[in-house]
């Protein structure tokens, strides 16, 4: 009996990885056993950054935060530690949002939890 081969499925999957493939450079885009591996090393990147990502933000607020409470005399640590003896919940996203596109408001915090 000969050996079958599963054409339609084997062009669709060739296809399907070429596709995720595309815009890479050189033969990571064009040859199939070294887009295939191009293809998975991006993925682990890409599931490896998605975690990474929510760091970043939040070393990002911290700082805002932190610049924003030393112009008003306290620092960031003073700043969250305040707020969380009144027990306020306010997420770092949040007061980074206020910190820099609303002043005013961050100034009201900031005078709350000295008070």
């Amino acid at each position: 009996m000969p050996r079958s081969q599963n054409k339609v499925a084997s062009h669709r999957r060739r296809k399907r990885i070429l596709a995720q493939a595309k815009g890479y450079w050189g033969a990571r885009s064009k040859v199939l056993t070294i887009a295939k591996h191009h293809v998975d090393k991006g993925m682990q990147y890409a599931y490896r950054d998605r975690k990474a990502k929510k760091r970043t933000y939040r070393q990002l607020w911290i700082a805002r935060i932190n610049a924003a409470a030393r112009l008003h005399g306290i620092t960031y640590s003073k700043l969250i530690a305040g707020l969380n003896k009144k027990a306020v919940s306010i997420n770092r996203k949040v007061l980074a949002e206020l910190a820099v596109h609303n002043p005013e408001a961050f100034a009201q915090i900031v005078t709350f939890v000295k008070a």
